[in-house]
C-alpha cells in the first residue's frame, strides 16, 4: 500500500479531512474482512484481496478509495510438516564440536513418505561425517542414501514415513574451523516429503550460535622479562637474574610490573606496532645495559610487531649502575 503524504497548501485546500485519513490509518482503523472456504487438497486455488479506505473531505462529503486487487496462488497440502532446531550449547570458539538435533512433526491427517531435511551451515562451520543418527520415538531410522554434503548444504535422507501426529528426530555433529568467527554462527533446516502425490514443505527452523573468537581473536599476547646482562649480549643465560619490580609503560596506556622472576605479560593487546617502555626510576641501582652486538637494543623501548591471535616478546637487560664504566 502507498500513502500519499500532502503539503501544506493540499491541507489547506482539503481540510483536515486527510489529517484524519492519515491518522485513521496510522492508529489502526481498518479492518480485514474474509472468509473461510474448504478447497480440496492437491486443488491449486486463487486468492484475491483489495483493501478499501473510507474518509470525509474538507467540504464533509464521504469518499471511498479502493486499491489494485492482489492476487496470491496456492496449492493446499493434506499434511503439515512443523520442523524445530535446537544445540547442544549456546556459544562455541574454533576447534569446538557442536550437536545439532533437529525435530520434525507431522500435524497433519495423512502420511508423509520421501523425507529430507536440507540444513544450511552457518559459514565455517563443517558436518563431522558418519555423525547424523536419526530415530522415530525408540526406534532408529536409517539415513539411506547417506547424507549428501554440498559446501556449507547437507542433505540429509530418512529412510521412514511420518504418519500424522509422528516426530522423527535427527542429530548430528559439526565442527567449528577458523573461519567461523567471520560467520555470523545462524544455520537453516527446512524439511519436505511427498503426501498423495504433493510436496509438503516445511518453515525454516533456524538456531544461531555465538561464536566466540577463542585465541583467534584480533587481539594478541605481549610477554617479556627484564634480566641482568652480565656479559651484554642482549640475551638472558644461566647465571643472569630476572629483576622484579621493573615497571613497563605500553603504548595502549597500560602500566605492568614484572613478577619475582622479572617476567611480565599482557593480554588482549590490539594486534598491530605496539611498543614498550622500560621505566628505569622503577629500578633504583640499575641502568640499561649496553648490548655489544645489536645497536637498536641500546634504548629503554622496544618495538614488536603482534598479529592477530599472536604471541610476541620484549626483553631488557638491564646492570647494575657501579658497572657502568666497565669494559
Amino acid at each position: 500500500m502507498q500513502f500519499f503524504i500532502p503539503s501544506r497548501r493540499w491541507l489547506r485546500r482539503l481540510g483536515f479531512g486527510v489529517v484524519g485519513l492519515l491518522v485513521s490509518l496510522l492508529m489502526g482503523g481498518m479492518f480485514l474482512a474474509g472468509q473461510a472456504q474448504d478447497v480440496p487438497a492437491g486443488q491449486n486455488i486463487s486468492i484475491t484481496n483489495t483493501a478499501t479506505a473510507g474518509f470525509t473531505d474538507g467540504a464533509g462529503a464521504s469518499r471511498n478509495v479502493t486499491s489494485n486487487p492482489t492476487t496470491v496462488r496456492a496449492t493446499p497440502s493434506p499434511s503439515e510438516l512443523v520442523i524445530l532446531k535446537t544445540g547442544d550449547r549456546a556459544s562455541a570458539e574454533p576447534g569446538d564440536s557442536v550437536v545439532y538435533r533437529i525435530q520434525v512433526r507431522n500435524t497433519g491427517t495423512t502420511t508423509v513418505t520421501n523425507l529430507q531435511v536440507i540444513d544450511t551451515l552457518p559459514f565455517g562451520v563443517r558436518y563431522i561425517e558418519n555423525s547424523a543418527r536419526a530415530a522415530l520415538g525408540n526406534t532408529p531410522v536409517l539415513l539411506d542414501p547417506p547424507p549428501d554434503e554440498d559446501g556449507r548444504t547437507v542433505t540429509f535422507f530418512l529412510a521412514t514415513s511420518l504418519a500424522p501426529n509422528q516426530t522423527v528426530t535427527l542429530s548430528y555433529g559439526a565442527l567449528l574451523t577458523p573461519d567461523a568467527v567471520r560467520g555470523n554462527g545462524r544455520n537453516l533446516a527446512v524439511a519436505s516429503g511427498t503426501a498423495n502425490g504433493v510436496t509438503v514443505t516445511s518453515g525454516t527452523a533456524s538456531f544461531a550460535l555465538a561464536i566466540r573468537p577463542g585465541i583467534l581473536s584480533d587481539c594478541g599476547t605481549i610477554i617479556g622479562r627484564v634480566f641482568v646482562d652480565k656479559n651484554f649480549d642482549g640475551e638472558q643465560q644461566p647465571g643472569e637474574p630476572g629483576v622484579p619490580n621493573a615497571v613497563l609503560f605500553f603504548d595502549d596506556g597500560n602500566r605492568v610490573t614484572t613478577d619475582a622472576e622479572g617476567l611480565f605479560s599482557l593480554a588482549y593487546v590490539v594486534a598491530g606496532t605496539r611498543t614498550a617502555t622500560l621505566d628505569l626510576t622503577s629500578l633504583p641501582g640499575y641502568t640499561l645495559a649496553p648490548n655489544l652486538y645489536r645497536i637498536e637494543k641500546n634504548s629503554t623501548a622496544r618495538m614488536v610487531k603482534l598479529s592477530p591471535g599472536g604471541l610476541a616478546r620484549m626483553n631488557f637487560a638491564v646492570t647494575p649502575t657501579f658497572q657502568e664504566g666497565r669494559r
